[in-house]
């Protein structure tokens, strides 16, 4: 046994490889089986003969001899991987494997007896391993560990290696006995279990951070929004505008820490994939580059997914920027749909089985090792230039599609290019809108409607912790025509609600608030006090929101954090409506009797 924990085995045609021309023993163990030789290639564990290869053997023992037949017929049949190496000869050379050890490494017994173990390290076989094997054969001690080692065809797997020695009744050496297993598959399930874990720390470290980054956009925002409504100086207004795109940027950034941790909200309907990205055909056009070609691959009346489209366009638009990137010197972006169906190995993709549709993006670029591969949806991860990237476009992407009940697969080597794949799987419900419906709305047009939705003295009930943003919801909804009343957090506003007496139209309330009441509890309770007060929650992410199945759970509409002015009131105007309150101080309310 060498220092890497492997050894050799037994020719097939049990020959014994281990005597010399003149017939005496060169002491080699070619591991002739005890047993006679069945029809199906198994052993009798009694022959009618022993060993010749024990019996000869230079460093044969007695007591060894005696139970050999039944010894090596054991260890030929057992399933475990099993060897032998002869410490006495130069270089501890292999004498025995079972067949179970040829199986798991591929090779034949030929190719390994007489020759050191050594054959089955490389190149990221750790020295740390080897050299702790070698120190215990040196010392003539037992050992136990796994080490990286690599199979006849090169596919490297993971060796649970039990080393010790084998002595004499006088304490002479005789042989290194190994066992070995491939744990390979632990080892991936560990790994990926501790990856879980890690992901799963960071994203609740960036979903808390998003939270807190996005209050204080929605203050910089918002005073950015009521200066430009007071300023006309043209220089001055250009500079807040130019702070207004640089808050927006930061809001994008926010967006992406919450999709990678899984706490944005979506807001998912039926779409065809294929139709979803001829929508986008402008936009990626213009994101790949003049110096790239989009080549489309679109499978024609694909079975519909179920999926929020502002978010898949985001993840799209993710990918394709990463697929230019890898392309300085141009090339051609192919974007393909296609149907698949998993059954058997759905298991192995983390999936369930059944129907799924296919988004893949395929570049001509450098392609990724497999380390790169297993980092690429590690957040703040990237292998672009300092101020070239975030690291977060893979990892949203990521987030996106797990909370879509999908998976992003990425596929890719060095030299030929890397194709990432989205798989979401298929609807099976309600027809697919018209698909013009596809096309995501934009942010201007829900402004230039939300410009005209002006209040008429409805009451509304503001509840938020941070005093900057109620102070500029206060403003932004008296500007509008509102009635404000205000509360810091859950608790407040149940007493608030009590010592009123006029009611409410609507409650806006932050989701998540300190104290015993949050503002899915506050909504529920104001329900159940006047059932038809509607309620719009805001927040910067909605972490409870989601473990509840969404804002369908709780029948709330969710206004996520930075917003702006023109988006608020077009929120609040659209509660209001389809609460039918068309003229709410006149009715009366659990809360008390309204005042005009």
């Amino acid at each position: 046994m060498d220092e890497h924990g492997q050894a050799g085995g037994r020719d097939s045609d049990g020959t014994d490889e281990g005597r010399r021309e003149d017939g005496g023993s060169d002491g080699r163990v070619t591991g002739v089986p005890a047993g006679d030789t069945l029809a199906d290639g198994s052993f009798m564990p009694a022959g009618r003969h022993q060993s010749r290869h024990w019996r000869e053997s230079t460093i044969t023992d007695d007591d060894l001899t005696d139970r050999g037949g039944v010894f090596f017929a054991a260890v030929e049949m057992t399933r475990m991987p099993m060897i032998l190496t002869d410490p006495r000869q130069p270089d501890n050379p292999i004498v025995f494997a079972n067949k179970a050890f040829l199986d798991l490494t591929g090779y034949e017994e030929r190719e390994i007896l007489g020759r050191n173990c050594r054959f089955l390290q490389g190149p990221h076989t750790d020295r740390e391993h080897v050299a702790q094997l070698r120190d215990a054969v040196a010392a003539h001690q037992p050992i136990s560990l796994e080490i990286l080692n690599y199979k006849r065809d090169g596919t490297p797997f993971w060796n649970a290696v039990f080393i010790g020695p084998v002595s004499n009744t006088d304490g002479e050496l005789l042989y290194f006995f190994a066992s070995q297993l491939d744990v390979t598959k632990r080892r991936e399930a560990q790994e990926g279990h501790r990856q879980a874990q890690k992901m799963e720390a960071v994203g609740q470290l960036t979903a808390g951070l998003a939270h807190d980054f996005n209050n204080l956009l929605q203050v910089v925002a918002g005073n950015q929004e009521l200066l430009l409504r007071e300023i006309e100086a043209p220089k001055s207004r250009r500079r807040l505008e130019n702070a207004q795109a640089a808050t927006e940027k930061a809001s994008r950034l926010t967006r992406q820490l919450l999709a990678f941790a899984r706490k944005t909200r979506l807001d998912p309907k039926p779409v065809d994939l294929s139709q979803a990205v001829m929508s986008f055909s402008d936009l990626l056009h213009a994101s790949a580059g003049a110096s790239n070609d989009i080549q489309m691959n679109l499978r024609s009346r694909l079975p519909a997914c179920l999926v929020d489209v502002a978010h898949l366009e985001t993840a799209l638009l993710n990918i394709v920027v990463n697929a230019r990137d890898a392309m300085p010197r141009g090339g051609t972006i192919t974007l393909s749909t296609a149907k698949l169906h998993l059954n058997g190995d759905a298991a192995a993709r983390e999936l369930t089985p059944g129907d799924y549709v296919t988004l893949s993006v395929t570049d001509e670029g450098d392609g990724m090792s497999p380390d790169l591969i297993a980092r690429a949806i590690e957040p703040f991860f990237t292998t672009k230039g300092v101020g070239r990237g975030t690291g977060l476009g893979l990892p949203q992407v990521h987030g996106f599609l797990q909370q879509s009940r999908g998976r992003l697969e990425i596929e890719s080597e060095v030299g030929h290019g890397t194709t990432v794949r989205m798989i979401l799987p298929v609807h099976e419900g309600e027809a697919l809108p018209e698909p013009q419906s596809l096309e995501p709305s934009t942010v201007a047009g829900k402004a230039d409607r939300a410009e005209q939705a002006q209040g008429s003295g409805e009451v509304i009930l503001v509840v938020e912790d941070s005093d900057d943003v109620r102070a500029l919801a206060r403003e932004h909804l008296i500007d509008l025509g509102y009635k404000v009343v205000t509360a810091v957090d859950g608790d407040d506003a149940l007493a608030v609600l009590e010592r009123i007496e006029h009611k409410i139209d609507l409650l806006f309330t932050d989701l998540i608030m300190p104290g015993s009441v949050n503002g899915l509890a506050l909504a529920d309770e104001v329900r159940r006090r006047a059932p038809h007060v509607p309620v719009l929650l805001t927040t910067g992410y909605n972490e409870e929101l989601a473990r509840k199945g969404g804002p369908a759970a709780s029948g709330a509409d969710v206004l996520g954090k930075p917003y702006r002015r023109a988006e608020l009131a077009d929120r609040i105007s659209s509660a209001l409506r389809s609460a039918g309150n068309d003229n709410p101080r006149r009715r009366q309310s659990d809360f008390g009797a309204a005042q005009a």
